[in-house]
């Protein structure tokens, strides 16, 4: 008990458990004076070779280790991939960037890797996230004197919500759910709609599709002579068909997912695409989970919610997320859209199943969070995410335009932060070690993201202006 108590210490009294060369904890004691603890070092693996008798979830044993979920606690993702104990193991990138330091300590490592944002969150933003926190410390402070969700605040994002993004489409209050991001509201769909389910992806496109399809059970192994998990329909998106799938040739399937503009391609999906994805919807009588998530980078026609389609409330859920427009990737604010017209096959609305999960495993999003998100949608709050927005795109064009003046083929870059780069026969993961070995950057290898994706590198354009002009001034070192 003293050692637990020892680690219950550690973790929430201060940082001084955490070792970066090794995965240890740490034991804490009284010193002398009784007063302040003194820490040493102890194992984090069991003592004992006890084991229960519950068999693990064999779905979870089907995952493989992949560049985005990796084998490792949210905590060591989070905390710079210090190797704590929770985890040996580090994600396939961090892991070859740690031996590269390792090697060359010297290095000044530039990541064009992870899409996560690099720019502070703008003032009219943080400012009303702290004016809502402080409040907590007032006796009948905003909330209305509650320490809890102020449902309230909610019903007031969901309105502003529905009416700046979807005001000309016709969606409700009603028909959105606010929480703490797109990611969580995957899995949560996932649940919603249970193993049973059949699903289709897009090859390429974000892991998580793939891997909550996996954990719920809608899968059978992997395979890994075509690098695909059985009873998931890869929907092949390439050059070739301008990064969207010829549908014709595709099996009925109860669940698409489909992310417009793609990340990683960075290809966005036309009106007339998406009137065929509705339409294929539609003939099947699939639904479409979309996710929008990088709407407001889209600068030409294309449609920036697929509710600008005829017939899309009948079969489409949409996700969206505030983590892209003003780096609330750590604040985590999000919405899903589920139009009460969207129904099961026995009429029953999907909308009232959700309902049920999000109050069930969800008790809100933080009401700081919201109060942030409301401020995102005031006036100078939109110019301001709008501003942020078109900085990532100022980098996006600097990467485009060294690219091409290489000679190399590259797509996406005009509606997403994300450049899709194309190395002919050659492996991602060889590309990969090459660029971080010659010139210490870090990209993302392409079949990270499905086995289509193969032959290419993803570049983000989240960084700072000076690492990122930094970058093209190495990448030309490299392939001059």
């Amino acid at each position: 008990m003293e050692r637990v108590v020892a680690a219950q210490h550690a973790a929430f009294g201060s940082f001084d458990g955490l070792r970066r060369a090794q995965p240890r904890s740490r034991s804490c004691a009284p010193n002398a004076g009784g007063n302040r603890a003194r820490c040493a070092p102890i194992s984090c693996v069991a003592d004992t070779k006890h084991a229960t008798k519950v068999q693990r979830n064999a779905n979870l044993a089907k995952l493989q280790a992949g560049y985005l979920f990796p084998e490792a606690s949210i905590f060591e993702w989070n905390a710079l991939k210090l190797f704590i104990c929770f985890s040996p193991f580090l994600d396939q990138i961090a892991r070859r960037r740690a031996a590269h330091l390792q090697k060359n300590p010297d290095a000044k490592v530039i990541s064009l890797g992870i899409g996560d944002t690099t720019e502070p969150i703008p003032e009219v933003i943080t400012t009303a996230m702290a004016k809502s926190s402080v409040c907590f410390s007032e006796l009948m402070g905003w909330p209305h004197g509650k320490a809890t969700v102020d449902m309230e605040l909610s019903k007031e994002l969901c309105v502003t919500l529905a009416k700046t993004f979807y005001g000309q489409v016709g969606i409700s209050e009603t028909e959105v759910f606010v929480s703490d991001g797109a990611k969580c509201d995957i899995a949560r769909l996932q649940l919603t709609f249970g193993s049973s389910v059949s699903m289709a992806v897009q090859d390429p496109s974000y892991p998580a599709y793939v891997d909550t399809s996996v954990i719920i059970g809608q899968t059978s192994t992997f395979q890994k002579d075509v690098q695909q998990y059985g009873n998931i329909v890869y929907m092949k998106c390439s050059p070739e068909n301008n990064f969207f799938p010829d549908l014709s040739t595709l099996p009925r399937t109860d669940i698409i997912f489909f992310c417009s503009p793609n990340n990683p391609t960075g290809s966005s999906a036309t009106r007339e695409q998406l009137e065929q994805l509705v339409a294929f919807a539609k003939k099947n009588g699939s639904i479409i989970i979309y996710d929008s998530a990088y709407a407001m980078y889209i600068s030409d026609d294309c449609p920036k919610t697929i509710y600008e389609i005829p017939g899309a409330k009948e079969v489409a859920i949409e996700t969206g997320s505030f983590s892209k427009y003003a780096g609330f990737t750590g604040v985590r604010l999000g919405w899903t859209i589920v139009p009460d017209q969207l129904l099961y096959a026995d009429g029953f609305p999907v909308r009232n199943d959700f309902n049920r999960v999000m109050g069930t495993c969800f008790n809100g999003a933080s009401n700081i969070a919201q109060a942030g998100g409301l401020a995102c949608l005031s006036p100078e709050g939109l110019k301001a995410m709008h501003d942020v927005v078109g900085f990532y795109k100022d980098n996006t064009r600097i990467l485009v335009d060294t690219f091409k003046s290489l000679g190399f083929k590259t797509y996406g870059g005009t509606n997403a932060p994300y450049v899709w780069v194309q190395f002919p026969g050659r492996s991602s993961w060889d590309v990969f070690s090459e660029i971080l070995e010659k010139i210490d950057i870090v990209t993302t290898p392409g079949s990270g993201f499905g086995p289509t994706g193969d032959g290419f590198v993803r570049a983000s354009a989240f960084g700072s202006r000076e690492n990122i002009l930094e970058a093209s001034r190495r990448l030309k070192s490299l392939y001059s």
